[in-house]
């Protein structure tokens, strides 16, 4: 049955499970080294932009094997169709514009959150840079920093999260997918947990990214960074309308 997936997804799909397995079991490193720092962070490398979406939770947090699990059945149930819709360059463009589209909106709201963060540590007179090189992944060093008071010791907590917290995995690439997904067919219906019936897609994509920007933008996203999820399925959308026109043309 595998080897009926077209040759992209297939392979996609393949690379993001040897790449978790390696890193887990062989080579845990790589989690500093590939998956997705914000840029002006420490631990921050350019080849994160592209690694980042192979690079999933670790076996050992609670949820980890779910992570790779979901977005792989994701990419398995919506990839062959838009593969053989769009052919292979242009799904291929589709799947890595998505996750550079995730990487940059989720990148461009930790900008805003660290200018806020910065601005509060200058506003009680402490310096954001003291943090900085403490964030640093091989940092051996102390982290004792200026600040004593409540509202400096969470600002600098906040901060040091942001620089040393990496984003990781497939989603905002497999967004993208499902959204392009929605546009090109968008009265396919699925069926989903907790619905008891089927459900167009072109009705359920957008209550999915109106809670993700919701979820993203309160800070109650536990962890999962929503507002990737946001990004890719934007650029999924917006390549996808712009194909729709002319499918028949190059199909």
């Amino acid at each position: 049955m595998f080897n009926n997936i077209p040759p992209i997804t297939r392979n996609l799909i393949i690379i993001n499970v040897i790449v978790y397995l390696v890193a887990n079991f062989l080579l845990p490193n790589l989690y500093n080294t590939l998956s997705g720092f914000y840029p002006f962070s420490p631990n921050f490398e350019s080849w994160q932009i592209i690694t980042h979406m192979f690079m999933h939770a670790p076996l050992k947090e609670s949820g980890g094997i779910m992570h790779i699990l979901f977005n792989m059945f994701t990419l398995f149930s919506f990839g062959p169709i838009l593969e053989q819709t769009l052919g292979e360059k242009k799904y291929l463009i589709l799947y890595f514009a998505s996750g550079l589209g995730s990487f940059f909106l989720f990148n461009l709201w930790n900008f805003v959150e660290a200018q806020q963060i910065i601005s509060g540590l200058q506003s009680l007179g402490l310096n954001a840079s003291e943090i900085y090189p403490k964030a640093a992944i091989d940092y051996l060093g102390d982290l004792k920093i200026s600040a004593t008071t409540a509202e400096g010791l969470e600002l600098s907590s906040r901060y040091y999260t942001l620089l040393k917290s990496p984003m990781l995995g497939a989603s905002g690439a497999i967004f993208g997918v499902v959204a392009a997904f929605a546009t090109l067919y968008p009265d396919s219906k699925i069926g989903i947990m907790f619905i008891p019936v089927p459900i167009k897609v072109k009705y359920l994509l957008p209550i999915i990214v109106v809670v993700s920007v919701y979820l993203g933008l309160s800070g109650n996203g536990g962890g999962i960074a929503h507002l990737a999820h946001v990004g890719g399925a934007l650029v999924g959308w917006l390549l996808a309308l712009s194909w729709k026109k002319h499918l028949y043309r190059f199909n």
